[in-house]
């Protein structure tokens, strides 16, 4: 009998332990979860770096992680959450962190102290072609690269990507690797066609909305107007605009309506190859302009007195171009 009484109490002991143990491991879990908390933008600290290098596993943050809820950072977690239907304004709640976590690696001390390795180079000395020039000319943006734009990956440019990349922090080896490319991208604009091969426009300056894509660039100040396009001045003519009491407006515009044969419905007068950019102006060729010159002037449009240059123009102009009319 005493033996029975000795087993039973054994087995209550261990039923007794058994539930202590279960008791604490659910309060430990419990009290786990109430010690998370929520990363707000503007908080610093070990966990928003750990949070951006996770971020950066998945394309939403640079390789460049730091102390800082930041903008980039807020707009990481944003992009992440709605992809999930979520959201909580940018502020990183436990839902969001347990997701991110069970789809990221732990972050290496490595990546959380911004030290990297060289990666595979994409370009290095010796290579030549338009990569390379694509390269020199983002270089220029940032003025690392003073020298001609030549497609051909010299020690002049082994030079400028060590500083671009001692700048940054990234392996100095004078050779463009994904790191670098990314990074040099991120930094500058697409080269227009100018930059790539060193072409500088003619007469006086152009206004910087006119260097990229396709613009007819109305220059009060010289009195002309310049077709440009990706930054190449492909065609320049003579205009004149309006009256003191009917100005041609400045701005940027888009020609929105193009009419070849048109008839002014106001003035009654032809203004064949027109190229409507605001309200009723437009640029056209002006057989008055081309008979009488400056002395007279234009009801606010953009006169131009060159039939064949404005009609070689009328063909090459789409709507939607842009019209940037200004002084220089």
């Amino acid at each position: 009998m005493s033996r029975r009484i000795t087993a039973l109490l054994l087995a209550l002991l261990c039923s007794f332990s058994v539930l202590s143990v279960v008791d604490s491991a659910v309060a430990t879990g419990a009290s786990n979860r109430a010690e998370f908390s929520p990363i707000r933008p503007g908080d610093t600290g070990w966990r928003v770096r750990e949070l951006q290098s996770r971020l950066h596993q998945l394309g939403l943050h640079s390789e460049v992680v730091t102390n800082r809820y930041d903008a980039e950072t807020r707009a990481g977690v944003t992009t992440f959450q709605r992809r999930r239907g979520w959201d909580t304004g940018g502020v990183l709640d436990e839902r969001t962190w347990l997701k991110l976590v069970s789809l990221t690696t732990e972050p290496t001390s490595e990546a959380l102290h911004n030290v990297y390795t060289p990666g595979r180079p994409l370009l290095e000395k010796g290579d030549s072609g338009m990569w390379v020039r694509q390269v020199q000319a983002r270089l220029k943006q940032v003025r690392w690269y003073d020298a001609r734009v030549s497609g051909r990956y010299t020690a002049k440019t082994v030079e400028a990507v060590k500083g671009f990349q001692a700048k940054r922090r990234i392996p100095v080896t004078g050779q463009v690797d994904r790191r670098t490319l990314d990074r040099l991208k991120a930094m500058t604009s697409e080269p227009t066609r100018a930059q790539l091969f060193n072409i500088v426009p003619q007469g006086p300056a152009l206004d910087p909305r006119c260097t990229t894509g396709r613009a007819m660039c109305v220059d009060k100040t010289s009195r002309s107007l310049r077709w440009v396009v990706d930054g190449v001045v492909l065609k320049t003519v003579e205009v004149r605009f309006g009256s003191d009491e009917l100005p041609t407006r400045e701005g940027a515009f888009g020609v929105f309506r193009k009419s070849r044969d048109h008839v002014s419905s106001l003035y009654d007068t032809p203004m064949p190859f027109a190229m409507f950019f605001s309200g009723g102006q437009a640029v056209h060729y002006s057989p008055d302009f081309a008979a009488n010159g400056y002395n007279g002037a234009s009801h606010g449009c953009v006169n131009v007195r060159d039939r064949a240059a404005v009609e070689w123009l009328f063909d090459q102009v789409r709507l939607g171009d842009k019209v940037i009319v200004y002084h220089s």
